[in-house]
């Protein structure tokens, strides 16, 4: 007796166009679902149900902060739930949430200056590899 299990099958990619067409086309992939970085009203609601508030005075820095940086859900909602008792647990979550957000902004533009320091010295290695062979062509 044999005993066949089926898992389901879950492949991710943050770039479904790298993907081969024939992983993704009809009958091979039954759903695509996008899972997007937290807005402004997706917080709201984790506020909500974490913390229990509609507003407070530090939503217009957050608002502000998650337009200018991507976070996802789940890193938004870590920081929403309370790491100590205190007298004021939404604002100290909201804090935490801030100081989040700053340091993975921060992250980002470290990140993105070294992507750009990257490929710029890759496109000066490539200029210099082909100036050489442009030179050994024209000695040959």
């Amino acid at each position: 007796m044999f005993l066949l299990l089926c898992w389901p099958v879950f492949p991710y990619h943050n770039h479904v166009e790298k993907l081969d067409p024939a992983l993704i086309r009809r009958g091979r992939m039954d759903k695509h679902i996008e899972l997007s970085y937290c807005c402004f009203e997706a917080f709201k609601v984790l506020a909500k149900n974490y913390l229990d508030i509609d507003s407070h005075n530090l939503f217009p820095s957050i608002e502000r902060l998650l337009g200018e940086t991507n976070m996802t859900p789940a890193d938004v909602a870590e920081n929403l739930m309370p790491k100590s008792i205190t007298d004021d647990p939404e604002t100290a979550c909201l804090e935490d949430l801030i100081q989040a957000i700053e340091t993975a902004k921060e992250e980002a533009r470290v990140k993105a200056k070294k992507e750009a320091k990257e490929k710029e010295e890759e496109e000066e290695r490539m200029k210099k590899e082909k100036e050489a062979k442009e030179k050994e062509e024209e000695a040959a």
